[in-house]
Order: structure tokens, then sequence, then C-alpha cells
């Protein structure tokens, strides 16, 4: 059995302290997507070289440096997490509203990111709330538990005002201007909560052009004229607009749900779907028509959402999850629904293209299985490789009891081998 507590790697994954990048690595015996086994060697934090099992071993120009043996795993470019809640994650045991203070909000953070690491996600995109009551201070915690994941993970954050507009909207504009200049990467919000969406939106492209920043709206997308508002308002940003969970979406008339989805597509906005669960900046649940939406031509990525808060007191934040929820429920190929944590992810959070070639970043799952649906069924065992280094290893052994047919001699029931983990 796993233990779910998040632990920092072994320093024998990590370079020598004061070293300029990860010593070369080479991942032995993988198994590709389309079939092949490879060996994958890794230096500078992109991929060098792919080639046959046991051809990259001593090639007479450079050391390999450190073998990793991947016999019976799915080498994978690794997955993105593309709507996580820092401030509230690891916060449904508690009793009353969510703890604000800084030391625990900033523990909570980093733990939630290093069990999303621990699944493969080696880049996470936070939304956090300012404003208000808390002000700054949620922020500040996330973006000290940035700085302690730095070399293990990338995560940016999102700055969430609650209202933008009328008299209390101009505090909340000058707390959004101030997140951004301590840190925060990206405008968020929740424009549904807002007595005016429109002018909040407004507000949000505005001081996202001012900083040049991408957006990550909140909405649940049941109102069309609305959605379609906010879409030919973010048409101009494109491709750096974002929306979600938009579960909405599933709930209006076919129709009109195409419609939308068309608008959406023609603005290059990209819908972030929670397939897991929903999230606490948007009360009603459900997930956005992903098949309706992909065939519009929208990209549409998935996220994990609540990781254990009062919106979602069992999420996992696991994005193999979410892609095998996609694949079961929603009618999405394992290769498409995989691709919505992978590529679509990281192409939503701005993120270079990961492929399994010679010069692509070397950011890559490796999960024991053999094939993509089997992975996504099964996905126990997990090594994790974010820029060049293994930075997360997940082992999981199954064991059985003797039974009375194989005490009796009984050949018929399959064999069950302890492999390497």
């Amino acid at each position: 059995m796993t233990d779910s507590r998040p632990q920092q790697p072994s320093p024998s994954w990590s370079s020598p302290p004061g070293q300029a990048g990860p010593a070369p690595l080479l991942l032995c015996g993988a198994r590709l997507a389309d079939g092949r086994t490879v060996d994958v060697r890794l230096g500078g934090g992109r991929i060098e070289a792919v080639g046959t099992a046991g051809s990259l071993a001593a090639d007479g120009r450079r050391a390999c440096g450190t073998r990793v043996d991947l016999t019976g795993h799915l080498l994978l470019p690794a997955p993105a997490e593309a709507h996580a809640h820092a401030d509230t994650a690891l916060s449904a045991a508690g009793d009353g509203p969510v703890p604000d203070d800084p030391d625990d909000v900033r523990r909570r953070a980093t733990e939630a990111a290093l069990l999303q690491l621990g699944h493969g996600a080696t880049a996470l995109r936070a939304h956090v709330r300012v404003g208000d009551v808390a002000g700054l201070g949620a922020l500040t915690a996330v973006l000290r538990a940035r700085r302690s994941l730095r070399g293990l993970a990338e995560l940016t954050t999102v700055a969430v005002p609650r209202l933008l507009t009328g008299v209390a909207g101009a505090d909340g504009l000058a707390v959004l201007r101030d997140a951004l200049k301590m840190g925060a990467s990206v405008v968020g919000g929740c424009p549904d909560i807002d007595p005016d969406p429109a002018g909040y939106v407004e507000a949000v492209l505005e001081v996202a052009s001012e900083h040049g920043c991408p957006v990550d709206l909140h909405t649940d997308a049941d109102d069309p004229a609305r959605l379609s508002r906010i879409a030919a308002m973010a048409g101009g940003l494109r491709p750096g607009v974002a929306l979600g969970p938009c579960g909405g979406l599933a709930r209006l008339p076919g129709e009109v749900a195409a419609r939308t989805a068309d608008r959406l597509a023609a603005a290059g906005v990209t819908v972030v779907t929670l397939p897991q669960g929903g999230c606490g900046a948007v009360d009603r649940r459900g997930v956005a028509p992903v098949r309706l939406l992909r065939s519009a031509g929208v990209r549409v990525a998935a996220g994990s959402g609540a990781l254990r808060d009062v919106s979602n007191p069992v999420g996992r934040g696991d994005p193999l999850e979410a892609a095998y929820l996609l694949a079961s429920r929603h009618g999405m190929s394992p290769e498409d629904a995989y691709a919505a944590v992978s590529a679509s992810a990281r192409a939503a959070l701005g993120l270079p293209e990961v492929r399994v070639e010679a010069g692509f970043p070397a950011e890559l799952l490796a999960v024991r299985g053999d094939t993509l649906s089997g992975a996504l069924s099964l996905a126990y065992s997990r090594v994790v490789v974010h820029a060049g280094r293994v930075v997360a290893r997940t082992s999981a052994v199954r064991e059985y009891c003797g039974s009375a047919a194989e005490a009796e001699g009984d050949p018929g029931l399959p064999r069950q081998a302890r492999g390497p983990t």
C-alpha cells in the first residue's frame, strides 16, 4: 500500500548544492504510448535523446549519469494542474471558516502541491482569494510556498478578488493591482457573484492588459448571453483567457449550448472543466459538455478543483483521476482525456509543449502499466520527472493471501507475481 503523506525527495535524487543543473539521467526500458520500448536520456532540463532499449547506455560521447529502470512503466508527458485552490486546500477537517493564519496557509499550500506533484503534476496554477478581510495574507503565504517548492514543481498564482464594480469594487481593484505587484501572475475572479458581471469582466481585462497577464475566471456558464459577452470581451486577449468550470453549459438546451460553444471557440477561450468536483467560487456542480466543446473547436483542459476542502472534502487532486473520469463518464478516448490534463492543460498555463522526443522539456510521468487505458484505470506506482530529474516516487505493492485452489494445486488461477515497483 502507499503512504499518502508527501515526503521531500531523497537527496540522492537532487543535484549537489551549488550545481548549475541536474546531472544527466538515463531512463531505461520505458514503454511509450505507441508501444515502443525505449531508453530516454535527459540533460540540462531537456530530453537529449530517445533510442531503442539499450542503445543509449554508452554512446561514446558523454556519460549517462544516473540510471532509472522504468521496465514495466508507461512514459508520458507530465500532467499539469490547471485549476487548484491552494489557500483552502486540506482544510475540510477543521471546524468553522478556513484558517487564514499565514503559516497554516503556507503549510497546507505546500503539502497540497507536494501531493499533486506525487500524482504527476509538475506545474500547477493555484487560485488564491485576495481582498475583503483576508487582504493579501493568503497570497503572501502561497507565494512563500511557491518559493519553498522551487526545483520540485512550478507553482503560479491567480489573484481572485470578490467584487470589482461599484463602491466596494474600488477596494477590490486596488488589492488586485497590489497582488500582481507582489507576484501573482494571473488575474482571476468570479463575475457571477458581482452585481455587474460585465463590468467585472471589463475591469479584469483592463488590469490584465495593464500588467500583461493571462486571465482565468470562474463561471458556472448557465447564462448563455452573459457567457457570450464574456467571450466577446475576452477575445482581444486570446489565447490567454481561461474559463471554468462551466458546468452550467451542460444544463442548457442543446442548440443553445452549441451556439455558445461556437462563440467560445471564435474567441479563443480555453474551458477548464473539473470532473472530480467543483470549487468554492462556484456553488453549482457539474461537468462542462466536453465533447460538444471539443467538436466546436474549443480547447478543453481539466483541473482538480477542490482538494479536501468544504467544496469537496474527498478531493484527490489527481490529474489521472480527472482523465479517468473524462474517459469513463464523458465519452472521451483515453488519449484525448489524458491530453486534457497534459498537453491542453500546459497550453492553458502558457507552458511549452512536451513530447517524449529529443529537444522537448524533460517534464515526464512514468506510470506502471502497458497502455494508457490501463494506466488511467490502475495508476498506482508513479515516477515523476521535473526539469530533468526525478522529484517524486510512489510505489504500490498488492499482495494476496494463499487460496484454497492454490493449496490443492489447482492451476486455474493466474499467478500473481510481485515485480519491481
